[in-house]
């Protein structure tokens, strides 16, 4: 078995996604919090970099939305956030 640089960033991407969600359960990361949905995003674009070079229908597509979730979460973040005054 062939060990590419595209695993590895694969296997980062899932580091990431399984440590958010480790986080989030051991009280560490808010499930609003901005980190959360950065690095659940982050984890899911480093899986989509694998795919591209060996690519599965299936792992393609929850990674998709699993990356516009993310997004999403941001943008509701960024939005909510409580604005400062200078």
């Amino acid at each position: 078995m062939e060990y590419a640089w595209y695993d590895f960033v694969g296997n980062l991407g899932v580091v990431c996604v399984l440590g958010t969600y480790l986080s989030l359960q051991m009280g560490g990361l808010a499930l609003n919090g901005l980190m959360y949905s950065l690095i659940n995003g982050l984890g899911a674009l480093l899986i989509l970099v694998s795919l591209f070079f060996n690519f599965n229908l299936s792992s393609f597509t929850i990674e998709v939305v699993w990356l516009l979730i993310s997004a999403y979460g941001i943008g509701k973040y960024l939005r909510n956030r409580p604005v400062t005054d200078p």
